[in-house]
């Protein structure tokens, strides 16, 4: 898919709205999960995309940027690593903040490019990455964002030894969890916690008691 055809996907498939828990950011959004999810089928079908979770605002997400906008100090000055990012909500939030530089890493091209949509939308500078940052060394980020990363076992196995290293290496690593089945039990510290309304049609509940911790190394 060239980028003018995901910036054409994102307009006609998504609505622009503000998540619950941060209303002063704007975000080309999904109303509901079955239009999306049989768009994407069909443009899947002919373009190898990905399914559109960055469509929608996940609880973690949502926790890391108002967490972020409610204390500016945690990167104000800063190069920020948005890990993940879907539809780089944290990334926004960051750059809102006053971080020095904010990158946006996902796999899926579209969810980059609907990165690129939101920031745009916001009047924020952003920068992509498309791929696995996992394949290599994390760089030298001074704060590191990463929104519900432990939703299946296989990710999380890949993914915690990566932030863990990252925060080894001086990183302040902030994981948002609302409470996935494969969340690691260890090397966690507690910092915030945020009741983000959700959908029923993403979650079995209306409510997400959503954590954020600090990742040790």
């Amino acid at each position: 898919m060239s980028p003018e055809e995901a910036a054409r996907f994102i307009a006609a498939e998504t609505i622009i709205a503000a998540p619950p828990l941060v209303p002063e950011v704007r975000l080309h959004l999904a109303t509901a999960i079955t239009p999306i999810w049989q768009a994407t089928e069909v443009t899947l079908a002919q373009s190898g995309v990905e399914p559109p979770y960055w469509a929608f605002a996940w609880p973690g997400s949502q926790a890391l940027a108002r967490h972020v906008l409610d204390d500016p100090a945690l990167v104000r000055g800063l190069a920020v690593l948005d890990f993940a990012a879907g539809g780089g909500l944290a990334a926004i939030a960051a750059a809102r903040a006053g971080a020095a530089r904010v990158v946006a890493a996902e796999l899926d091209p579209l969810a980059s490019a609907a990165t690129a949509a939101n920031a745009a939308l916001n009047n924020v500078n952003i920068e992509t990455i498309t791929g696995d940052l996992c394949a290599a060394p994390p760089a030298a980020w001074d704060v590191i964002l990463a929104g519900d990363v432990c939703y299946e076992a296989r990710m999380t196995a890949r993914v915690m030894p990566w932030l863990r290293d990252a925060a080894r290496a001086g990183a302040v690593v902030l994981l948002a969890d609302p409470g996935r089945a494969y969340l690691p039990r260890e090397g966690l510290v507690a910092r915030a916690s945020y009741d983000v309304a959700v959908t029923r049609e993403l979650e079995d509940r209306d409510m997400r008691r959503t954590m954020i911790y600090a990742v040790s190394g």
